[in-house]
């Protein structure tokens, strides 16, 4: 069979990113298709991270490559991530393409962990990731991040977040005594964390993920309003009770128009480590039966286990400090399905018109 460019790339479409359902070529992501004798190489642009798949997208383009002739097969990958729309009326953050926020009706069903986890799977893959710690009055990802100290301010300004992991951090827990507690009404609470969001100089962004307070207060409801969100997820375990607070929390980003992303159901079954007994302690399918109700996708079900809040509380969450274990795999596959979804949302693209200002010459 002679090898022509036409052949080639009927071949190359037979390659599906199962994270989609869609293969390469139609939806024009393969691009720059170099064909030398017997010798293929192309340009593939990936609109969410994804570089644990690179090896395996390689061998199926080379196998189906192989299949109508080539010998030598190239890709090129490359993670392109764009800005998408937030509430209409809410301009987008400079430095920050797309904020995620993550929440909960309730506290104790893992959110913080979850945040830390799902910013930490994100950069794993290839974006440039943050974390804004917006639990006012519980702020935690200092801890779990594994960071102390307090926020440089260069210019007395902007404060420069401080590092871990790769992922860019800023916490009201880093600039209070770890000790003193918050005695702050609604009002002050909310002008404090506007001001940990806008006054961070965030560097290049690909996603902002907010560890939101639990609950849907006045707190919840002004962040929701007033932070450019691309999208939320709703953290919930399979309990009764926490699924009733969790919808909840659905409710209040359906009311100010911020697209739900998915599910996540934390703690949703317990191995037993000695005899391999499972156990739904806190009920069995809540998250999912949640997700079916309100046309949601349940983005993942993670396990009650104490070496996830052992390696948190370390400040080495899993997907760092076991990155190979099923458990980060779970992660890394939440984080994948998530960043999937964003893609599928509408682009912005303010930042395309040119600015007008009018002025009078004198």
């Amino acid at each position: 069979m002679s090898l022509t460019e036409s052949t080639l790339l009927t071949a190359l479409s037979a390659v599906i990113d199962p994270s989609t359902g869609r293969d390469f070529v139609s939806t024009k992501q393969l691009k720059n298709l170099r064909l030398n004798g017997t010798s293929v190489s192309f340009d593939v642009d990936v609109p969410y991270p994804a570089q644990s798949l690179w090896p395996i997208w390689t061998e199926a383009f080379t196998q189906a490559a192989r299949s109508v002739g080539a010998q030598q097969v190239t890709p090129h990958f490359k993670t392109q991530i764009v800005a998408h729309t937030a509430q209409r009326g809410v301009p987008l953050l400079p430095g920050v393409k797309n904020i995620i926020a993550v929440a909960s009706g309730k506290g104790g069903v893992g959110k913080s962990t979850t945040s830390a986890n799902l910013a930490l799977a994100l950069a794993a893959e290839g974006a440039r990731v943050g974390i804004l710690d917006a639990d006012i009055y519980g702020p935690s990802q200092p801890m779990m991040m594994g960071l102390s100290g307090r926020p440089e301010s260069p210019d007395g300004k902007m404060m420069t977040p401080l590092k871990s992991h790769g992922v860019q951090v800023n916490s009201i827990g880093f600039l209070v005594d770890e000790d003193a507690p918050l005695i702050w009404r609604g009002p002050m609470a909310v002008q404090a964390l506007d001001q940990l969001l806008r006054q961070t100089a965030w560097d290049d962004l690909d996603y902002l993920i907010v560890d939101m307070p639990p609950g849907t207060g006045d707190i919840q409801l002004s962040l929701s309003q007033r932070v450019p969100l691309t999208g939320a997820i709703i953290v919930t375990t399979p309990q009764d009770i926490a699924l009733l607070d969790a919808q909840r929390g659905l409710r209040m980003f359906e009311k100010v128009n911020v697209p739900l992303l998915g599910i996540v159901e934390n703690m949703a079954v317990f191995h037993c480590p000695k005899c391999g007994h499972e156990e739904h302690l806190f009920g069995a399918d809540g998250g999912r039966r949640m997700a079916e109700q309100h046309g949601l996708d349940l983005l993942g079900s993670l396990p009650l286990a104490l070496h996830i809040r052992e390696q948190a509380d370390s400040g080495a969450p899993t997907v760092v400090s076991a990155p190979d274990s099923d458990v980060a795999g779970l992660y890394k596959s939440i984080a994948r399905r998530v960043a999937v979804k964003i893609g599928g949302l509408a682009k912005d693209y303010s930042s395309k018109f040119p600015t007008i200002t009018v002025s009078s010459k004198t």
